[in-house]
């Protein structure tokens, strides 16, 4: 990215800090097709961002990696071949026996976003931060229970790739289990942050697909809301992967009467347990009755 600003947010700042900050975030570039050095375990890679600024790489270590979350280092190189703007990110090694993994929606499922109601979600976009938004209650504690003994959580959501220091930043701070964002394509400009988290929703089940199939020996719990087509979604996950989901909660948003019946028993026929709640302990009580906590 280039002319994105440094982003250092706490409680105490002011709206108008967090409009800047939230404004800088749309209103920077991408980087495209340049070279990204990659430093991982000692071992050096490279590869090009795309036009876009998007790059992806698999990289095959020499040694085997134990599971869990490590390190790895990304810079780009000047016109001389220097290397410049070294960040360090993480990657996670899924082990090899979790019981299940977790695939989750963000907005209106982890983090109170009023995705369906335009003006509340510009108001919270622009004037609260990630240490002042808040999660859904009991959802912290929902997800370390899940999490538990290793089972892998991953974040599937219509946010943009703008949002993923903020996302990363609200996660830490409300101790909710990391995993890695799924995210939607990076935009660029006041319109695409005034819709933001909006479009078709397909590129989620484009990245659910991706995963199962990344894990084909692991069944997954679906957890999502009724604000924006997740119910839909997750059907075309349970058509595509027959006896890979174990369950499916989807936390009710707006009125009770708009989740209609038939998807309900849509589920039920296909022999996956879904549980509409309103609130997460609701969610907490089911899971640990069928033992997935």
């Amino acid at each position: 990215m280039e002319n994105r600003p440094d982003i250092f947010s706490e409680a105490t700042d002011k709206k108008r800090k967090n409009l800047k900050t939230m404004l800088g975030r749309y209103l920077s570039s991408p980087i495209p097709e340049t070279t990204v050095k990659i430093k991982l375990n000692g071992q050096n890679y490279e590869t090009i961002s795309d036009e876009l600024g998007y790059f992806s790489e698999w990289l095959y270590p020499p040694k085997p990696i134990d599971p869990g979350w490590h390190p790895v280092y990304f810079s780009i190189c000047d016109e001389e071949g220097k290397e410049q703007c070294v960040k360090q990110g993480e990657f996670l090694i899924v082990r090899s026996d979790p019981q299940f993994g977790v695939i989750s929606d963000i907005d209106d499922t982890v983090l109170v976003s009023h995705a369906t109601q335009m003006l509340r979600k510009i108001r919270l976009i622009l004037t609260k931060n990630a240490k002042t938004r808040l999660p859904f209650e009991g959802v912290a504690y929902f997800y370390r229970q899940l999490a538990a003994n290793g089972n892998p959580l991953f974040y599937v959501s219509s946010s943009e790739w703008n949002l993923y220091d903020f996302l990363a930043d609200f996660f830490s701070i409300r101790n909710i289990p990391k995993g890695p964002f799924l995210l939607q394509e990076y935009k660029s400009g006041i319109r695409d942050l005034l819709f933001s988290g909006g479009g078709s929703h397909q590129h989620k089940i484009e990245k659910i697909e991706r995963l199962m199939n990344l894990y084909p020996d692991l069944s997954f719990i679906l957890i999502g809301d009724s604000g924006q087509r997740d119910p839909e979604i997750y059907q075309k996950a349970v058509d595509k992967f027959p006896g890979r989901v174990k369950a499916v909660y989807i936390r009710k948003i707006g009125k009770k009467d708009e989740f209609e019946e038939k998807t309900i028993q849509y589920f039920r026929e296909k022999g996956v347990e879904l549980l509409m709640m309103e609130t997460t302990e609701e969610a907490v009580n089911h899971a640990r009755k069928l033992r997935y906590i």
